[in-house]
């Protein structure tokens, strides 16, 4: 095993997502896009002639939104049985759905992250069970909430093994083309879900999924879910040509603790933008070129990523959890940092490279600090839409606590995770009602462009 793949984990041992201490990250083909799919050039959100890469909302639209919380990757128990940890069954959603949207409405948020249970809905290559899909996207209709559809979160049906099988990518793009066709009336999308962590925490980290551990499962994952990704970009903008794409990613940063961990340092900080490099078709760094061919890439594979950019209208989104920044220590090891840079600093640092419009797609933090982490979140919000970054959203992830997030879904404990807008009981936590007054204030602001231009300070 590499020294990365020794020390890689981005989640440290030591600390959850939501500030927890924790109780102890095959080659594929080069994929030939379907016939009627034509290919779509990457454009940058600074190319004069790409309108929509610029500005896929309309100018007044700001995205308030929340997420119910969809993980539902396999892990393996002690005993070394297979077991699927399913984040709707665990916090009630299959039973209280309609009550979770309800929520939604009176807290006044107008956008939903939200999708079908992947692993029920996509029985096999070409069949899909919709019976459940129908009833909630239906209901999101009515109510007149927004969906952003959160296609694959962490997980895949049976059928499919895991993110090491190669013949997955094409099967899921028709999964999402035929999400497209049947509810044409979604827009936005958001086809894979963090791809870097699932890649992390299924095939370095030996936690979820096909639970190894090595540099080469680690590329195997990142290629694969990235060719599904852009696959099932193309196959919505096919059913969707209006269709937008919000990437949900986790941005991340190791900082060196002693100046011999510079360069590790630097290396991780490099590897941390593989996935959306691959998905946008941008060169990555040439240590991070060699590592991958090193690795299992082909020169054939890198280069499809290089010339099959996704559609023009992109945008790209970032989450942040006090859990994102680390520190390289001498011994190699990575350990938790907590909060150093920010939301501010790193998601600058995401909008330099890639030039897209940004959403806040995930944050969140325990009771009682909650409220107090949504308002400095908020406002690192304020000062980048100040300071000329095409902010478009904002999330807190999610509607309702989550179950085991403390040791990253690893153990099947029930522990539940304050984390929510509101309890499990449906009850209105505090930061829920601060939510709910921030929306208020702050829609018409931050709804219009000028209006925050003459404000900023």
């Amino acid at each position: 095993m590499s020294d990365y793949a020794r020390t890689g984990n981005l989640e440290a041992v030591r600390m959850g997502r939501g500030g927890y201490p924790q109780d102890g990250p095959r080659c594929g083909l080069v994929p030939t896009l379907p016939a009627r799919v034509l290919p779509m050039p990457f454009r940058r959100a600074d190319d004069p002639t790409a309108p929509s890469a610029i500005s896929p909302l309309p100018a007044h639209a700001f995205m308030f939104c929340t997420g119910l919380e969809s993980s539902y990757p396999t892990i393996r128990t002690p005993d070394g049985r297979i077991k699927r940890v399913d984040e709707y069954e665990k916090t009630g959603h299959y039973m209280r759905w309609q009550e979770d949207f309800h929520l939604v409405r009176e807290l006044g948020i107008p956008f939903l992250r939200y999708g079908p249970p992947y692993h029920l809905a996509h029985v096999g290559p070409g069949h899909y069970d919709w019976s459940f899909s129908d009833i909630t996207m239906d209901e999101l209709r009515r109510l007149g909430i927004t969906p952003i559809a959160d296609l694959c979160h962490f997980g895949v049906p049976d059928w499919v093994g895991d993110f090491q099988n190669p013949d997955w990518a094409p099967h899921f793009a028709e999964f999402a083309g035929a999400f497209a066709r049947r509810y044409p009336w979604v827009r936005f999308y958001t086809p894979i879900n963090e791809i870097f962590i699932c890649a992390t925490f299924s095939a370095l980290n030996g936690w979820w999924n096909e639970c190894l551990a090595s540099d080469f499962a680690w590329v195997t994952a990142i290629k694969n879910l990235c060719r599904a990704n852009v696959l099932a970009m193309r196959a919505i903008s096919n059913a969707i040509p209006e269709a937008v794409f919000i990437q949900s990613e986790s941005s991340e940063y190791f900082h060196p603790e002693h100046p011999g961990c510079i360069d590790r340092a630097r290396g991780l900080n490099e590897r941390r933008y593989v996935a959306l490099d691959l998905t946008y078709g941008l060169p990555v760094s040439l240590a991070t070129y060699r590592y991958l061919l090193a690795n299992g890439m082909t020169e054939a594979e890198y280069e499809w990523f290089r010339t099959n950019g996704v559609p023009a209208n992109c945008v790209m989104g970032t989450d942040y959890y006090v859990t994102n920044e680390h520190y390289v220590t001498p011994d190699g090891s990575i350990v938790p940092s907590g909060e150093i840079f920010g939301y501010y600093v790193l998601t600058r640092q995401y909008y330099d490279r890639y030039r897209l419009p940004v959403m806040h797609t995930e944050t969140n933090f325990k009771e009682p600090e909650a409220v107090s982490w949504l308002l400095k979140q908020w406002a690192n919000i304020v000062r980048l839409k100040q300071d000329g970054v095409p902010v478009v959203g904002f999330t807190w992830y999610s509607l309702t606590d989550q179950v085991d997030w403390d040791t990253s879904l690893r153990e099947d404990a029930g522990r539940v995770n304050p984390l929510g807008l509101v309890d499990l009981d449906r009850r209105i936590r505090p930061v829920g009602r601060a939510y709910q007054q921030l929306i208020r204030d702050w829609t018409a602001m931050m709804s219009t462009n000028s209006a925050m231009i003459r404000w900023g300070y």
